[in-house]
């Protein structure tokens, strides 16, 4: 097939991924099985789903240094874009459809819930990451290009801080609705920890290691056969 000649299995898992959550959203608005609370679903699912594509764009490294698969480097950017267009439409929903673009009603809102004031803060820094993302920012900003996109490690947090804050609960103590937060919070602890050069380091030899061992040949000398 054509498609498969034009794009690999990766580009279409992400695109078909990135696009599931909306087209599921679009089904069930059509087939009246949404929630009895449609904006507060619909605030929740493209939240969540911002967040899961944002912390995949944050795994692609990782994997790349343990397994040695480098198209998942060159995938970054499209999972950071679809990060933002959820990011984007997560915050639409909120200013228009929930508050029916009262700025007054929404600055106050803001101000009063500290878990929007977070998110706020990671939509805000998203934003010049998604728009110097493609390459000809790369060469017009030079060494303050890499500089700039390390702030995804201060977004990635105050994302998940923002989803944690949001639900009703105590994550120190596992009680109420903070399950699937927490879950989010310890897989980018330890994709954060995987990024630390030591930690990074020695994960590659392991990986390098594992690859090579099953092919090194035995230097022991071959026992005569009775």
């Amino acid at each position: 097939m054509k498609i498969f000649n034009r794009y690999t299995p990766l580009q279409i898992t992400i695109h078909l991924y990135a696009w599931s959550a909306l087209f599921w959203i679009i089904f069930e608005l059509l087939t009246d099985s949404f929630s009895i609370n449609p904006i507060q679903e619909l605030e929740q699912r493209t939240g969540r789903h911002a967040i899961t594509l944002l912390v995949l764009s944050l795994l692609c490294t990782p994997l790349n240094n343990i397994f040695k698969f480098p198209e998942l480097l060159k995938r970054r950017r499209t999972l950071g874009l679809y990060t933002l267009m959820y990011a984007t439409i997560h915050v639409l929903i909120f200013i228009n459809l929930d508050y029916g673009l009262a700025w007054s009603l929404i600055a106050r809102t803001v101000f009063e819930k500290p878990y929007i004031i977070v998110g706020t803060i990671a939509f805000l820094l998203l934003i010049p990451l998604g728009v110097t993302s493609f390459d000809v920012w790369k060469v017009r900003l030079g060494k303050n290009w890499k500089r700039l996109h390390q702030v995804v490690y201060i977004i990635a947090p105050l994302a998940v801080l923002h989803y944690i804050w949001s639900k009703k609960g105590d994550i120190l103590t596992l009680s109420g609705d903070i399950l699937r937060p927490a879950i989010y919070a310890l897989i980018l602890t330890v994709f954060l920890l995987m990024r630390i050069p030591a930690v990074r380091k020695y994960l590659a030899s392991l990986s390098t290691r594992s690859l090579t061992l099953p092919f090194k040949k035995s230097t022991q000398p071959k026992a005569d056969l009775p």
